[in-house]
């Protein structure tokens, strides 16, 4: 099983002390998004989980207590933006203080397991191409070194956050232009020791030097787990996503980072109501278990592929 932690809301930032006391505990409560009565037990032993991917746009509060984690293999998803507080309200200072969080990070763990992020990439009249492109530049400069792997989409407006988006007047590249876009990202993840990739794209980029990308990645979970896996792609994703089936234990509508282009909370009242019910010592993030729910453990089935290969066994 791979532990998605999660696309629902930052769990490293703002709820690192609930994660670390389910992985003391060994196990969570996790509420179906579109069965609200539905709760499903989820077993954290190292024996049953894989592999966890952190997605996080500030690691801090998890960095000092990594040893509680030493049982399991893991990577993080760090997103690095080169947005403003307009864009991104709660997110700290990205010079002064997220990049040498970064930093800092990869030190810990090792460049292989931090991914950069610079998504969503949404263009308006402040946000242009350009300024992206001397954003990109720059964290580009101050990471190299840092990580391998940067990983770009371009937004999407979905009825949940194009409210939030209006004042921001977004506009979308012709077909030229983006290439033309997508080949300087890639020559400058280059030109810092870093592969460029998408994430769910519909384009394909390939031409300009930005490979499609598992952001859930069975090759990169592969490697730190010394062991190959029996991996399908996740069902439940978009049809352009290459991730491997996880299990998300993030609840929407909790997230207090603020940022305008968020998919994954509703109002600012919806985050303060959920995110109220915050219980450090309950099974269940920003939530609490009522006579009506259901609570089923879910069986909980690790990908490693145990038997050896003849390739396996020569290398």
């Amino acid at each position: 099983m791979i532990l998605s932690v999660s696309r629902r809301t930052d769990i490293p930032h703002y709820y690192a002390d609930w994660f670390l006391e389910r992985i003391k505990e060994g196990y969570l409560y996790v509420r179906n998004p579109r069965n609200a009565h539905q709760i499903s037990k989820i077993i954290l032993s190292p024996e049953a989980v894989d592999c966890i991917v952190f997605w996080t746009k500030n690691p801090e509060p998890i960095l000092s207590r990594l040893g509680a984690l030493e049982a399991y293999p893991y990577y993080f998803q760090f997103t690095l933006t080169g947005y403003g507080r307009d864009m991104e309200a709660h997110i700290p200072h990205k010079k002064q203080y997220m990049i040498p969080i970064f930093q800092t990070l990869s030190q810990k763990i090792g460049k292989e397991k931090v991914i950069w992020r610079y998504d969503p990439i949404f263009f308006t009249d402040r946000y242009t191409p350009a300024y992206h492109i001397r954003a990109f530049r720059q964290i580009a400069e101050a990471l190299c070194g840092y990580t391998l792997k940067c990983v770009i989409s371009f937004g999407d407006l979905y009825s949940i956050n194009q409210n939030n988006m209006k004042a921001f007047h977004t506009f979308s590249l012709e077909e030229d232009q983006l290439f033309d876009f997508g080949g300087q990202i890639a020559r400058i993840a280059d030109s810092y020791g870093m592969q460029a990739a998408t994430c769910a794209e519909t384009a394909d980029l390939s031409e300009c030097g930005i490979e499609h990308n598992s952001c859930i990645d069975p090759s990169l979970i592969e490697r730190i787990i010394g062991c190959r896996l029996n991996a399908r792609k996740d069902p439940h994703q978009r049809r352009e996503c290459g991730c491997m089936e996880s299990v998300d234990v993030g609840t929407y509508h909790t997230c207090k980072g603020g940022c305008r282009y968020c998919y994954a909370n509703g109002s600012q009242d919806s985050v303060f109501k959920h995110s109220s019910c915050y219980d450090v010592h309950a099974p269940l993030l920003c939530g609490r278990v009522t006579e009506l729910d259901q609570i089923t453990e879910r069986k909980a089935l690790s990908f490693r592929d145990k038997q050896l290969t003849i390739w396996d066994r020569n290398h």
